[in-house]
């Protein structure tokens, strides 16, 4: 006697796979100083986009205000604080899919400058230079100009600088025409 056959039909159904959830990726942010242009910027990844940022509890420094990049990936500070004081809030980032990844952070702002950062750099070799621009920022990524208008030497001086921060620096050339370089390679310096 034979035995009947046996048929297993397996059924494998294809679904998209999830991304993965967001998470904040910015673990710090530069302290400042009162009086003086300040920007900061936290950034997530993963999950899907566009991404929904809130500050869920305490306070941004004061005249600092928060808004999300064209790209909702990150979510900008800047202002100007007009006092002293350290300052603790929670971000909280919500990817597409509704998945929420919160972080704490502090900023501390003092009143004045302790210490300033000295630059300089190489001339450019070009003959038609009107000057130099010199941009900072928190990670040297996200860029501000910090010089009120063309510097004609090679040498900067930044006085606005805040304790216990890192700050990238880096330059560009202007022509007599008005057009700009590409930034120089960036240089970090740590304040004590």
């Amino acid at each position: 006697m034979r035995l009947p056959l046996l048929v297993v039909l397996l059924c494998v159904f294809a679904s998209p796979s999830l991304a993965s959830d967001v998470r904040i990726t910015t673990t710090s942010l530069p302290n400042g100083t009162a009086e003086t242009q300040y920007s900061a910027t936290i950034q997530a990844s993963g999950g899907c986009t566009p991404y929904r940022w809130k500050v869920t509890s305490g306070t941004l420094p004061s005249g600092v205000t928060d808004e999300k990049s064209n790209n909702t990936t990150s979510l900008d500070l800047s202002g100007t604080p007009t006092g002293a004081a350290t300052y603790s809030f929670t971000v909280s980032v919500t990817g597409c899919g509704g998945h929420v990844s919160t972080a704490s952070f502090e900023i501390v702002i003092q009143n004045a400058a302790t210490y300033s950062v000295n630059l300089n750099w190489d001339a450019s070799t070009s003959n038609d230079i009107a000057g130099y621009n010199v941009y900072r920022g928190p990670d040297g990524v996200n860029w501000t100009k910090i010089n009120s208008g063309l510097d004609t030497s090679t040498i900067y001086t930044d006085s606005t600088v805040a304790d216990g921060t890192t700050y990238y620096y880096s330059t560009t050339a202007v022509n007599t025409s008005g057009e700009e370089s590409a930034k120089s390679a960036a240089v970090e310096v740590v304040v004590p």
